[in-house]
């Protein structure tokens, strides 16, 4: 089993890291995807790599950030060059729920990671919200450099999905399809082929039922990925051996 999204350099998780890790080992969690989301959170995903063989991590400026923290390709590029275990670039992506950055300057930041992508083949971790058509027409753009996408905690429309799919998108649930008013998100995850599925916690965040509304972390993808198989109609021993696969040949092929 393998947690695609966490935050392990946010509290509480960060100061626990012993425990979180023993925690993910016992229900056998084998990785763990540690997301970069500004210059100060990568500068901590480069030290957590270095913790443990089952931590890998990203690079990347979350779109909160992007005003703030200004990225080009060739520093992402330069970043992926110096480590090995920094094995994705993101998150980016648009976020026009909260505008906590201005629309433009998440775009150019959005564009600059997809042009490190390109140029590298390192699969991109997109976050959307409530910018389904400008993320879908920004990616569609780059249409012909087959990218390697995938959409981290969708939560998207089947519409969003589908045309997601046009560009061979990967798609990460996470704890969000336990929750009892999630049920366009869970029919939208049924229409999904099982080959483009990852899952995630997006921990410490988003926390999965029974423990909805308490810090998440790592080792609750467990409540997540029987709740996929569930929606999949498939053994949860088989729903984590397919998203184990799916994981593996986005990132290590």
């Amino acid at each position: 089993m393998i947690d695609s999204h966490c935050h392990l350099d946010h509290e509480p998780l960060f100061s626990d890291l012993p425990n979180v890790l023993q925690r993910s080992k016992v229900i056998g969690i084998k990785k763990l995807l540690t997301i970069s989301t500004s210059f100060e959170s990568f500068s901590r995903v480069k030290e957590l790599v270095n913790k443990d063989d089952m931590i890998y991590g990203t690079i990347g400026i979350h779109p909160h950030e992007s005003s703030t923290n200004v990225i080009t390709a060739k520093e992402i590029i330069d970043n992926l060059k110096n480590n090995k275990k920094i094995i994705g670039i993101g998150e980016t992506g648009l976020d026009f729920y909260y505008n906590n950055s201005e629309k433009d300057k998440q775009i150019k930041s959005f564009r600059e990671h997809i042009e490190a992508s390109i140029k590298t083949n390192i699969p991109l971790i997109v976050h959307s919200r409530n910018a389904e058509d400008e993320t879908f027409k920004i990616l569609n753009e780059y249409n012909d450099e087959n990218i390697k996408i995938l959409m981290h905690c969708f939560t998207g429309s089947k519409e969003f999905s589908e045309k997601l799919l046009t560009l061979n998108s990967y798609f990460s649930a996470s704890g969000i399809i336990t929750f009892k008013n999630s049920v366009n998100l869970q029919d939208t995850f049924k229409s999904i082929p099982t080959e483009n599925i990852l899952i995630e916690t997006d921990s410490p965040f988003l926390a999965p039922v029974p423990n909805r509304g308490k810090k998440n972390e790592p080792s609750f993808i467990d409540f997540t990925a029987a709740k996929l198989a569930e929606i999949k109609n498939i053994s949860k021993k088989d729903l984590i051996e397919l998203t184990t696969n799916n994981f593996n040949k986005l990132f290590f092929n």
